[in-house]
């Protein structure tokens, strides 16, 4: 099979490389403009969101950067975080269409995860697990969407603000989460949009919470990936806890990039697994 180009959006998490390229969202905050690349300062980043008072806002890449991220490629794979909190998969789709009509024999396929941070990043690594088993490149797509009601995003946020300021949830039951140290423990509905699944006070109780939500979905020690905001310590606390259960389970914590920072906040934990 030709190489096949793996394109994906910074709703990830994930970082560039020789075989992945990464396409940054714009998150706007009191006016000013954050380019989630490489290159963000996520100190400046997270002390701006602290301080800020006013309803920010996200953009997804353009048309033509997907495009540009496009160029030369025969065959690619372009993977975008969920459509319901973005408009990044119609773009990319608006891509593929024009790319593949300029370029006579190109295939090109776009897949919306339905999700975001290390969720998508599990979908990722059974994509990259495909294209180096030589699956032939017209199955890839139906593949990819069995796979995807295997994989499962969990979080846990220790602040409402940010969401609170962009409507999200309600203004006063954020300012009262905060005072008595409530946990939200949430997941990505079939909507792709974050669903609150329980409260809880304190971070062993979150634990405790996320580790009975991956048994009822089935987890049997696979791959898991922890993408955390500024609290690698907590990480690295589920991370050992995940193991005394599951001794065999492979899993990394990473740091949070800018978009999934923007809406899930200093503190937060994002846990991404399948059940296979």
């Amino acid at each position: 099979m030709e190489e096949v180009k793996l394109i994906i959006d910074s709703g990830s998490n994930d970082r560039a490389s020789e075989k992945l390229t990464v396409v940054p969202l714009t998150v706007t905050i009191a006016g000013k403009d954050f380019l989630d690349n490489e290159d963000l300062d996520m100190d400046d980043f997270l002390s701006s969101m602290e301080t800020n008072t006013e309803e920010g806002r996200t953009s997804c890449p353009s048309i033509d950067e997907w495009l540009k991220a496009l160029e030369g490629s025969k065959r690619a794979i372009m993977l975008t975080i969920t459509s319901g909190l973005s408009g990044s998969f119609s773009s990319a789709y608006q891509a593929k269409q024009i790319y593949e009509k300029d370029n006579p024999g190109s295939k090109v396929i776009v897949v919306d995860s339905r999700t975001a941070g290390p969720e998508i990043s599990i979908i990722r690594e059974e994509i990259e697990r495909l294209v180096n088993s030589k699956t032939r490149f017209v199955d890839i797509e139906q593949k990819i969407s069995q796979y995807k009601t295997h994989t499962h995003l969990l979080v846990i946020l220790q602040s409402l603000h940010n969401l609170a300021l962009n409507g999200r949830v309600n203004i006063a039951v954020a300012k009262v989460a905060k005072m008595l140290n409530i946990d939200v423990v949430g997941t990505a509905s079939n909507e792709g949009k974050l669903e609150p699944i329980s409260k809880v006070r304190g971070m062993k109780r979150a634990f405790k919470e996320v580790l009975k939500l991956m048994e009822e979905r089935k987890y049997r020690g696979g791959r898991v990936i922890i993408d955390q905001c500024r609290n690698e310590k907590d990480a690295e606390t589920l991370k050992q806890k995940i193991l005394s259960l599951y001794p065999q389970a492979d899993i990394i914590i990473r740091s949070m990039r800018g978009l999934c920072s923007f809406y899930a906040e200093e503190g937060s934990l994002m846990i991404g697994f399948d059940d296979l």
